[in-house]
């Protein structure tokens, strides 16, 4: 054989390996966007037993296929290549080559994992920590599937734009039926095999309102970033349609923990949109779509009075708003005032030759993204003012119905602000083992059984398992520092993600699913119903950017090679 043809015939092996590889992964993308969220047996009564085996399966069935496959790859290589392609394989995890091997997100979820086996290994309930089954299944075992296919996916799938159209389908789908549960149709005939009591906090696909909100979130992130940087008309039309239907399901969840997913998306996306006019215009008309979805929601309320569940809390502050109707009027106005000045300036740059910029322009840095900057930074700062008012100050009857959320005690947010407390004192006299390492994963349960029962139940009726609040649950059960690694490799995974967005809408709309998803759990649970998809969709998100990232690298090669060209012609030193 010449040497070209074992060249060409070495290429040809190493493209086939990873289109095999890339078909594994392919096919378990599939059953997770698919499958997953849409699967049930026996109506909510074993909802997160099925998600959490349907998801195992899957993960477990890509990675060990995968495995297996590489192996015998790897074989085929020594044998016919001496291990060319294997050594290339290992060489990039070298150490002289782990800074572009790895970057900080990988690093980061090391941490993470590596803290996590730690912490099982020296928790009094290592098989409760290692499968977390005195919890919600979030032990040791499904963290290191959730590492491992991050891993898989990251590095060895390419980003195909139509799974993430699937998950939004499906997402579609789950805010329908969640829909119609807010009308108490009940089209899944779910309703009977549960108490007559608990029948308006279970609803769709998924169960429990607050995941129900926890997905849509997600759902909503995706649907809104596609629609904020979508360039043709028909794919902005399809998605404008899947955020109005997502606005409307996550309002109908009637879950508190929403309010944190819409208020990421809605302070964030000025930073992405504002840096040009097309970006303005699009977040003014997904400003005043949000509220016509709020003003449609109180007419439907309205009319089946006697059907509905019934908006509560923060909502029903706004629906119940006399001049909600007049907001919802101005901010149509103002993007219709928008829309034609921006229409004249874009004849009046055409004029001109002018061309306008892409929706995504980081370079621009224009003034709006700067004064948007210091008006978010404002409002937190008015945030920690109201609340130290409200509680140090004494002064909760200034804010009205809003103090119920101001007012931190043992009663805020269903007992939230009891459980919070407690887990703050049950970290403090932790074993110095245990402050580093956590209690164990999943183990928050047998913790508080061991320490606060009975004055948890005594308290506030409930036994909680969970810290809802995913930090805190992190810190307890794997420590600080596995704790600090998961924060880390979210910092750092919506940092590549906003760096490489410009080059894909996909990109941009896995980092808002994972940033919905983030903020709402910092007063949630993460169950094997909802947290799987976030783990997926970051995967996926970090996929795309990792071969963003390579392609710009041979344009950046090339590109050098062409000036080192340039200059020897032009007998200049390169």
């Amino acid at each position: 054989m010449t040497k070209n043809k074992k060249e060409s015939y070495s290429d040809a092996f190493s493209d086939t390996g990873s289109a095999i590889i890339n078909g594994i992964i392919n096919v378990g993308m599939l059953l997770l966007v698919t499958v997953f969220p849409l699967i049930y047996h026996n109506s909510y009564v074993d909802i997160l037993d099925v998600k959490y085996l349907c998801y195992w399966l899957c993960a477990l069935g890509m990675l060990g296929v995968s495995l297996i496959i590489g192996l015998i790859l790897l074989a085929i290589d020594w044998k016919e290549f001496k291990g060319e392609h294997t050594k290339e394989l290992l060489s990039g995890i070298r150490s002289r080559r782990w800074r572009s091997s790895f970057g900080i997100a990988d690093i980061a979820i090391l941490v993470f994992w590596a803290a996590a086996i730690v912490s099982t290994f020296q928790s009094e309930y290592f098989y409760e920590s290692f499968w977390g089954n005195e919890g919600r299944y979030s032990g040791l075992y499904l963290l290191t599937l959730y590492v491992l296919v991050y891993f898989l996916i990251s590095r060895f799938w390419k980003l195909k734009g139509w799974y993430l159209e699937l998950f939004l389908i499906t997402g579609m789908i789950m805010c329908i039926i969640g829909i119609t549960d807010y009308f108490q149709l009940d089209v899944l005939d779910f309703r009977g095999e549960i108490r007559p009591g608990d029948s308006t906090i279970f609803t769709s696909t998924v169960g429990n309102i607050n995941t129900y909100t926890a997905y849509v979130g997600m759902v909503m992130g995706f649907s809104t970033l596609m629609f904020s940087v979508e360039k043709k008309q028909w794919k902005m039309i399809w998605y404008y349609v899947c955020m109005v239907i997502s606005f409307m399901a996550i309002i109908m969840g009637c879950s508190d923990n929403a309010y944190l997913s819409i208020g990421a998306l809605f302070a964030g996306l000025p930073f992405i949109l504002f840096a040009n006019r097309e970006g303005i215009k699009r977040y003014l008309i997904i400003l005043a779509s949000f509220f016509t979805v709020i003003q449609i929601i109180d007419v439907l309320n309205q009319i089946f009075t006697d059907m509905v569940i019934g908006l509560d809390s923060l909502f029903r502050i706004i629906v119940n708003f006399n001049g909600l109707l007049y907001v919802v009027i101005l901010l149509w106005i103002l993007a219709g005032a928008f829309w034609y000045y921006d229409k004249g300036q874009r004849k009046l740059e055409e004029s001109l030759s002018r061309n306008e910029e892409g929706l995504v322009s980081r370079e621009s840095r224009p003034v709006l993204v700067y004064v948007w900057g210091a008006l978010v930074v404002t409002g937190f700062l008015v945030i920690c003012y109201m609340l130290y008012d409200a509680n140090a100050g004494g002064h909760a009857q200034r804010y009205g119905a809003l103090s119920s959320y101001l007012v931190f005690d043992d009663n805020w947010g269903t007992s939230r602000g009891y459980i919070w407390r407690k887990a703050i004192e049950m970290y403090r006299d932790m074993k110095p083992m245990h402050k580093w390492f956590g209690f164990g994963p999943d183990t928050f349960g047998l913790l508080t059984n061991d320490e606060i029962k009975f004055d948890m139940v005594q308290a506030t009726g409930l036994f909680f398992d969970s810290a809802h609040n995913s930090i805190l649950q992190y810190l307890l059960t794997i420590g600080p520092i596995g704790t600090a690694g998961y924060l880390l490799f979210l910092g750092s995974c919506v940092c590549c993600m906003l760096r490489h967005g410009k080059r894909s809408p996909y990109i941009l709309g896995t980092m808002g699913a994972a940033v919905c998803y983030v903020f709402q759990s910092t007063v949630n649970i993460d169950l094997p119903i909802a947290a799987p998809m976030m783990w997926l969709l970051l995967s996926a998100g970090m996929a795309g950017c990792r071969d963003e990232a390579g392609v710009l690298g041979e344009e950046e090669k090339e590109g050098q090679g062409e000036k080192k060209l340039k200059k020897r012609k032009a007998g200049q030193k390169p």
